[in-house]
């Protein structure tokens, strides 16, 4: 009646195990070390960089405890501080030759101490949130007005350049604000701008009134529209600033929206409140220029000559020189969009570029006249320039749709469009909110989160020991199981710990302990109603099991409602708590049945259980007395 076949035992250990590995790396602590990250978006940090690195280290007799390439970095690992100082000193002088350009970023940073085989596996340490590690935490106030200004200005540039396809001629194209004002000098003008914007510009709605001898006809974005150009521009701005943070080495940032306007940045770890200015406050432009095809450039690109005036030298991602004229013919402001692809004669990996109808008209007048020339795009950060590509131009490119190949991988294909697509915000952003955690008060919160939880346990396990004695035993195994369990899948989703996921983990406790609670009381009127022990106990987790799922799935769906509409922590909160609630259920149903199966299950001729004290009714007298306290056989 009470055994578990074989398999179910399986589940239990393998169950058991798994979560004793990957809640392992969570107690190893964390080595000081220091991590390489590419300074400019055109250079790559990776296997050649990783050689360069140790063979510096090598030479000053410098031994990391790893090195290894994570993502877009390199991290090497320490022992002590005083040698993460040192190679930072080395790796610094080794990989950034010029200070004033550097290619690399080299800044300190903390790993887990993690053995290599559980790091191989998979099996890696929470990432604890900005109030249990410490860091810095920004408010960030976009500048919509500069997005929506934007957008205008680009609306009035596409009606002047559609009109003059069409052949309209108007009394000047201006921008009002956030509406564009056609003059036109006789109602047959226009009838025609506005049947123009109609057909080509649904986002846009018309309004009309004299205009001295004249008309104006007024062009405002619709509000739907305004909205959708908002949200776009946050969009773009948290990307961006996703990509630009990665060079900090931040484990989990916390990057999201706050109302309409608003990005709140969280940088677990990170003390450089100016080093995390600097790099939220980087601009990146794109500019599309033609090669200088002279013979004096190619001197100056093989460096035996000097660059041509009306030219300028920029260098490639391979450190090729590349001679560009100074004239710009596109900037970013005319790209919208940009996506990896292939083409679909030679199967080559391209970038596939979307421009608006300015940038279309000036890309086939260019591509037009240059037919067998170069066209570099360029990248430029803090005033440095980069070409991303210089492809050849092979024909008239009309239809605002771009298609850029030559020699490059899938990887460097979907590089190239993220760094066109996101390399610059939106619209400018204002820091209006800053502060600082300490190590110190991150650590302290850990200590007390710690002992909270830890000190709730012990109570719970104590009174469950004395009130329902082996079977209370039984209980706080699978309580700690549960914990164990819960570490684990938090680890393996490698989700983020703060201080309301403690408290979510403290709450837990009292969620698997109650259905353990309902389940032994469940048992007592089993007993009391004159039922053997073993049909006691199947009855008792049969039945209880019912009004357990019946509780947790009620208090789950509120989880879940907090972890779908809820943000920072409220959402850190809602994780924790939903993963509690799933643990819960497997530990004091499946596996603390599966310890009294293990107990009790082979005993054939079983008199009394563990479970406390049992109060049955007194015969004759109506009263209640206690009966004998029940040992185990």
């Amino acid at each position: 009646m009470n055994r578990y076949p074989v398999w179910k035992y399986a589940i239990l250990v393998i169950a058991l195990l798994v979560g004793v590995i990957y809640t392992l790396p969570n107690f190893f602590g964390e080595a000081p070390a220091v991590q390489v990250s590419s300074a400019k978006s055109t250079v790559k940090v990776d296997q050649a960089v990783l050689q360069k690195v140790e063979s510096a280290l090598s030479a000053a007799s410098v031994k990391p405890d790893s090195l290894s390439l994570e993502g877009t970095s390199l991290r090497a690992r320490f022992n002590t501080p005083d040698e993460q100082l040192k190679a930072k000193d080395v790796i610094q002088k080794a990989l950034v030759t010029d200070p004033s350009d550097p290619m690399y970023i080299v800044a300190l940073n903390l790993v887990s101490r993690s053995p290599d085989w559980l790091t191989a596996i998979g099996a890696r340490p929470m990432y604890l949130g900005l109030d249990l590690r410490g860091g810095v935490h920004f408010m960030l106030q976009v500048d919509m007005a500069a997005a929506l200004t934007k957008k205008a200005e680009s609306y009035a540039g596409d009606l002047r350049s559609s009109m003059r396809d069409k052949n309209i001629r108007h009394g000047g194209v201006n921008r009002d604000g956030n509406s564009v004002t056609i003059r036109a000098r006789d109602e047959a003008t226009l009838a025609a701008a506005r049947n123009l914007i109609t057909d080509q510009f649904p986002d846009l709605t018309t309004t009309s009134a004299p205009d001295g001898t004249g008309f104006k006809l007024v062009a405002t974005i619709k509000p739907e529209a305004l909205r959708k150009v908002q949200e776009q521009a946050l969009k773009q701005n948290i990307v961006t600033l996703h990509n630009r943070i990665n060079e900090l080495g931040v484990a989990e940032p916390v990057i999201q929206q706050q109302g309409l306007d608003r990005i709140v940045v969280q940088l677990p770890g990170v003390q450089d409140t100016a080093k995390a200015k600097d790099i939220l406050g980087r601009t990146a432009t794109l500019e599309v220029r033609m090669v200088d095809e002279s013979s004096e450039a190619r001197a100056a690109e093989m460096g035996s000559g000097p660059v041509p005036f009306g030219a300028e030298k920029y260098l490639d991602r391979n450190g090729q020189a590349i001679i560009v004229q100074k004239q710009v013919t596109l900037t970013g402001e005319n790209l919208t969009d940009a996506q990896p692809g292939f083409d679909s004669q030679t199967q080559e990996p391209t970038v596939n570029l979307t421009l608006d109808a300015k940038g279309s008209r000036i890309f086939k007048d260019v591509t037009r006249e240059n037919v067998g020339k170069r066209m570099a795009i360029i990248l430029f950060e803090k005033g440095k320039g980069e070409v991303v590509t210089a492809p050849v131009i092979r024909g008239e490119i009309g239809g605002g749709r771009v298609q850029i190949s030559g020699r490059m991988t899938t990887q460097e294909a979907n590089d190239t469009s993220l760094l066109l697509r996101a390399g610059s915000l939106a619209a400018p952003m204002e820091i209006i909110e800053e502060y600082t955690i300490g190590p110190t008060l991150g650590a302290d919160n850990i200590s007390r989160g710690i002992h909270s939880v830890v000190w709730g346990m012990v109570a719970i396990a104590a009174f469950m020991c004395v009130y329902y004695m082996l079977f209370g035993v039984f209980s706080t195994i699978a309580l700690s199981v549960n914990v164990l369990l819960l570490l684990a899948i938090l680890s393996m989703l490698q989700a983020t710990l703060t201080l309301p996921g403690i408290a979510a983990m403290a709450l837990a406790l009292g969620v698997a302990i109650d259905s353990n609670v309902l389940i032994n009381e469940r048992i007592r009127e089993e007993l009391r109603a004159g039922a053997s022990p073993q049909a006691a106990i199947h009855a008792g987790y049969e039945n209880a099991w019912h009004t357990i799922l019946d509780s947790n799935v009620t208090t789950l769906i509120a989880g879940l409602a907090l972890l779908a509409f809820g943000s920072g922590v409220v959402r850190g909160f809602a994780v924790v708590h939903c993963i509690g609630i799933l643990t819960s259920m497997f530990s004091a149903v499946f596996f603390s049945r599966g310890l009294v199966n293990l107990w009790y299950g082979g005993k054939k001729k079983l008199k009394s259980i563990s479970i406390g004290q049992v109060w049955k009714p007194a015969e004759g007298d109506g009263h209640r007395s206690v009966a004998n306290r029940s040992s185990n056989n």
